[in-house]
């Protein structure tokens, strides 16, 4: 298919890209790892009702009157640490000196804190009441056994990661992390690193492609090969089984070293779409080679990074498993007026600035186009046919700073 709306380019790639196979992870390596099936939770946390303070476990009416011109003594039966198995009873006239966390005793109505109460080792002096209830945490406030915690296809988090320690896993089946390999082509392309050449181009496109994939967590190795048909045929044939998705950079237009969508066709990929009606980054073609998913991106900046962001990133983010495979977003106020295509999807980098409480979206306007994208905050995206949003407006900001 050629030259199809941004639209149906999303729903080709939802439909043909399967996520990998799941696999065990150990709970201290679950960051950035995609679950694989819904978790439960396995216990009760706390498993018993259990202290929030360091304090004395008390009956209420005990100290209802307490203060500090009305201390209120009661006798000190016992003290409790956190993880302890002594068995305790709180009777009227009676504290248990308890720990954070350890387990409220049997007959405890309240804990009173240490910044109210005091004791000899005999006695405890309370200068405070505490009602019903206070600072005892009841069994299961955390986590219920049996609670849904984390839904399939959810990028895991390290604020997550104890939540479901707390939930009794020591292991998670998680999708196996794509491995894709980047393949710029292009004689005029230099590895970075290499001494600087006259007419030739540092591989900008290669490193902000892995640099995406690094920062979603996704494996990825990249390779350099010159415009001929054979170097660029051999290093597909070859990366296509060490590699769960291929992206190449460059070599995707119709001229005549434009060779890559061309080599593809010749080795009988299944190509599924060439040409999406986006602006930048038209040039873009997909397709499945050895069953496998092959994003062939333009190689001009913003047409490469547009390609890759809107087209390529989702379609990774399905291959992990991920549920949201789409960039973040946030709504902001336009601080300009934009103009788009009547025929075609119109993307623009932009930065946010906070104004009056408001969060305001300020189109980039510069000749370099890698210092644009080094200093865009987001990207608006301007639907076919709207011609214009003016300023004042509100819209959705995809975010390049998080997600």
């Amino acid at each position: 298919m050629e030259n199809i709306s941004f639209k149906k380019a999303l729903e080709i790639a939802n439909n043909n890209i399967q996520p990998l196979p799941a696999e065990d992870t150990a709970v201290e390596r679950l960051v950035e790892r995609v679950a694989a099936e819904d978790i439960f939770s396995l216990v009760d946390s706390p498993s018993h009702d259990v202290s929030l303070k360091d304090g004395y476990a008390v009956k209420a009416n005990d100290i209802e009157r307490a203060s500090e011109n009305n201390p209120v003594s009661l006798k000190l039966s016992g003290s409790l640490m956190a993880g302890s198995s002594e068995h305790f009873v709180v009777t009227y006239g009676n504290a248990i000196k308890i720990m954070s966390g350890a387990v409220i005793p049997r007959g405890t109505e309240a804990v009173v804190s240490n910044e109210f109460a005091s004791d000899n080792g005999v006695s405890v002096r309370v200068v405070n009441n505490a009602k019903p209830g206070q600072n005892i945490l009841p069994n299961g406030t955390d986590i219920k056994k049996d609670e849904l915690i984390v839904e399939k296809g959810t990028r895991l988090r390290p604020t997550q990661i104890g939540l479901i320690a707390a939930a009794g896993h020591s292991s998670l089946k998680t999708y196996i992390t794509p491995r894709v390999t980047i393949i710029a082509t292009g004689d005029e392309v230099l590895a970075v690193g290499k001494p600087f050449q006259k007419g030739k181009v540092f591989a900008s496109n290669l490193m902000t492609i892995s640099a995406w994939c690094s920062f979603y967590g996704i494996q990825s190795n990249t390779i350099i090969v010159k415009d001929e048909g054979d170097a660029i045929k051999d290093v597909l044939l070859h990366y296509i089984d060490e590699s769960d998705c291929l992206i190449t950079s460059g070599g995707a237009w119709t001229g005549e070293r434009d060779l890559v969508i061309k080599i593809l066709d010749s080795l009988g990929w299944r190509k599924l779409y060439h040409r999406v009606k986006i602006g930048p980054g038209k040039a873009i073609g997909f397709g499945l080679f050895k069953s496998k998913p092959v994003f062939c991106l333009p190689g001009g900046p913003p047409s490469n990074q547009i390609a890759f962001l809107e087209l390529a990133l989702p379609g990774l983010l399905l291959l992990g498993g991920n549920k949201d495979y789409s960039l973040p977003t946030i709504e902001a106020m336009l601080g300009e007026s934009v103009r788009g295509q009547n025929d075609w999807t119109q993307f623009i980098f932009g930065t946010l600035s906070r104004e009056d409480n408001a969060i305001v979206f300020y189109p980039l306007k510069t000749t370099s186009r890698l210092q644009m994208m080094a200093k865009a905050d987001g990207i608006i995206c301007i639907p076919k046919g709207k011609e214009y949003i003016m300023q004042g407006e509100r819209v959705n900001v995809q975010m390049l700073t998080g997600h």
